[in-house]
C-alpha cells in the first residue's frame, strides 16, 4: 500500500471528457496534494457516490477542504485512517466542430410549396458546465467519457431543437438560405436549456446548408428559366431566328428542312399576315377606285376624262364658260359663276 502524494491529470486527450486518476492500490492520507489545473475540474467519489468537488487549484487534503467525503465516512475527528476514493477529472474545455447532419429529413409546412422535406447539415461546440450533474446525468462512474459518446445522446437533442425552430419560425424554403445566422441563434437558445440540464452549455450553434428534394429543385430551376424566358420573350424570338437562320446556312442539302422546322413556320406566319394585308389594300383600293359613267352606267377604275364606253366628259365643267373645276368647288375659279 502506497500514499498518493500529488494527484493530477497532466495529460487531458482532445476528446476524453472524464478520466478517473489510478488509484490501484494507494491511498489518499493527511498531507495528500490534489493539482486542479486550468479547464479541469476534480470530483471525489466514495462507493459510487458523489462527494466534493474541486475547481482549478492546489490543495492540502484534510476534513477542511473535504466536507462531505468526511461526513460519508463518519470522520469526527480528521483523518484517523488512510482511505480510498475514486476520484474523477472533468475537462471543461470546449468540444468544438461537432457535426450534425439530418439522417432523415425534417418535413415543414410552407405556405407557397405545402408540405416541404428538407435536409440540413451543421457543426456545434459545447462544454461542461456543470462537472456534478453532468457526471450524475450521463458519465456515471465510467473510468472514462468521451465526446463522441456525449455527441452521439445529444445529436437527438439537437434534430429536435431544429424540428421546433424550423416549424416556429415560418421561414418560406426559398429564404432559409438568407437566414441562416438568424435560424443558429435561435435554435442556440432553444438547446441551451436542455443542456444545461444535464450539466452541458451550448457555446455556438452552426447551420451550414439546407437542401431541398431533387424535384423541388428541378422545378425551381424551371421556374426560374421561364420567368427569364417572359421577361425577355422577343429577345429571345430574335435569337432563336437568327440561330435558326446560321444552322440554314452551314447546311445547305438540309436548309428547307431546317427552315421549315426551326423558322419557316415563323417566317410562313409573317409573309401570311403581309399578304393579307396587301390583299385588303387593294379591295380598299378597288372599292374606292372604282366608278360608273352617269352616261351610259360603264364601270371603269382610275380617273379617266372621258368614259371609255360613251365618250362622255367625267370631268366636271363650268356650265357657263367650260372650264374644268374641282369636284365639290362652289363658283368658277375662271368665270366665277355659281357651280350646282
Amino acid at each position: 500500500m502506497g500514499i498518493l502524494k500529488n494527484i493530477e491529470w497532466t495529460d487531458p486527450s482532445s476528446n476524453i471528457i472524464i478520466w478517473k486518476y489510478p488509484v490501484k492500490k494507494d491511498h489518499i492520507n493527511r498531507g495528500s496534494a490534489l493539482t486542479v489545473r486550468e479547464g479541469q475540474v476534480a470530483i471525489f467519489v466514495d462507493k459510487g457516490r458523489l462527494a466534493d468537488v474541486f475547481l482549478p487549484g492546489f490543495y492540502k487534503l484534510d476534513t477542511q477542504n473535504l466536507p462531505i467525503l468526511t461526513k460519508l465516512l463518519s470522520w469526527k475527528y480528521g483523518f484517523e485512517t488512510p482511505f480510498k476514493s475514486d476520484i474523477y477529472f472533468v475537462n471543461t474545455k470546449q468540444f468544438t466542430n461537432q457535426k450534425w447532419g439530418t439522417v432523415n429529413p425534417i418535413l415543414v409546412r410552407d405556405k407557397d410549396y405545402g408540405a416541404v422535406r428538407i435536409r440540413g447539415f451543421g457543426n456545434y461546440s459545447f462544454k461542461v458546465d456543470d462537472a456534478y450533474i453532468f457526471m450524475q446525468n450521463l458519465s456515471g462512474t465510467n473510468p472514462t467519457f468521451e465526446s463522441g459518446q456525449v455527441s452521439d445522446y445529444l445529436r437527438s437533442m439537437v434534430l429536435s431543437g431544429i424540428s421546433d425552430t424550423l416549424g416556429e419560425s415560418k421561414i418560406p424554403i426559398l429564404d432559409l438560405a438568407a437566414n441562416l445566422q438568424e435560424l443558429s441563434n435561435l435554435v442556440e437558445k432553444k438547446l441551451d436549456v436542455d443542456f444545461k440540464k444535464i450539466g452541458l452549455e451550448l457555446t455556438k450553434f452552426v447551420f451550414e446548408s439546407f437542401s431541398l428534394p431533387e424535384e423541388l429543385e428541378k422545378a425551381l430551376d424551371k421556374n426560374t428559366s421561364l420567368g427569364m424566358l417572359r421577361n425577355n420573350m422577343d429577345v429571345y424570338t430574335q435569337v432563336e431566328t437568327l440561330e435558326a437562320m446560321k444552322a440554314a446556312a452551314n447546311n445547305q442539302g438540309s436548309a428547307g428542312g431546317t427552315m421549315g422546322a426551326g423558322m419557316g413556320f415563323g417566317m410562313g406566319i409573317g409573309m401570311g399576315n403581309m399578304f393579307a394585308q396587301n390583299m385588303n389594300q387593294n379591295q380598299s383600293q378597288n372599292v374606292v377606285h372604282n366608278k360608273a359613267c352617269p352616261a351610259c352606267g360603264a364601270q371603269f377604275g382610275g380617273n379617266p376624262k372621258f368614259c371609255p364606253e360613251c365618250g362622255q366628259n367625267l370631268k366636271p365643267t363650268c356650265p357657263k364658260c367650260g372650264t374644268e373645276v374641282k369636284p365639290g368647288a362652289k363658283f368658277c375659279p375662271e368665270c366665277g359663276s355659281k357651280l350646282k
